[in-house]
């Protein structure tokens, strides 16, 4: 419909460190090799990307016609010098033990806080909003992480769900539907609905990764 927009908001591939369970923000790791992603068979007017590596491929396979407005504030938390460590090998760090207990206020060392992270994506969605409105472009695809996503999901649905509630599915979207004018005053949106794949895709975690 004319008078509404739809944002549709992709998580990246399954990599090889998120098989491991290892903490994986500004670093990089390649997708499986198992992992079949299919190209999404809906129009888009835009899609946005972080720029690391495991978007942009899961990028090629999900829009292989589509160049990517690449945005740095798009990217995962960075998780410093725990990047590509997993708990088993930080849970006797003090550090850690204080950032699972108090996430929300500490932060990693050499990495940033969750109000730092949060800051950032509130910038990456003033400039999609920005682009969006000024284009009257309709229908527009995010490729993110799944801590972007789920700080989406709890800024624009009316929800009991905390952060940590919402479930990402690798390599799976979900469509948040606005109206027209809650999209420009950034209201919360008016249907949340799964975005339609090719094919059904399975992997889920509740970490930020």
């Amino acid at each position: 419909m004319y008078d509404t927009v739809v944002v549709a908001l992709y998580r990246h591939g399954l990599t090889e460190a998120n098989k491991n369970r290892a903490y994986l923000g500004w670093s990089d790791s390649p997708l499986c090799a198992e992992e079949s992603i299919k190209p999404v068979c809906a129009p888009i007017d835009l899609l946005f990307s972080s720029d690391l590596g495991r978007c942009m491929t899961t990028n090629e396979r999900l829009f292989p016609k589509v160049k990517p407005i690449l945005l740095k504030e798009l990217r995962e938390m960075n998780f410093g010098a725990w990047e590509g460590k997993t708990y088993h090998q930080l849970k006797e760090d003090n550090h850690y033990q204080n950032w699972l207990n108090e996430w929300q206020t500490a932060k990693p060392p050499e990495g940033e806080s969750f109000p730092e992270f949060v800051d950032r994506v509130d910038r990456a969605w003033n400039q999609i909003q920005e682009h969006t409105l000024a284009n009257s472009h309709r229908r527009v695809a995010i490729v993110t992480h799944g801590g972007v996503i789920r700080h989406l999901l709890d800024t624009f649905v009316r929800s009991e769900k905390s952060f940590w509630d919402w479930e990402v599915q690798y390599a799976e979207g979900i469509e948040l539907v606005f109206s027209l004018e809650g999209f420009r005053r950034k209201d919360s949106c008016i249907l949340l609905q799964v975005a339609h794949l090719t094919e059904k895709r399975s992997g889920s975690v509740n970490n930020m990764e």
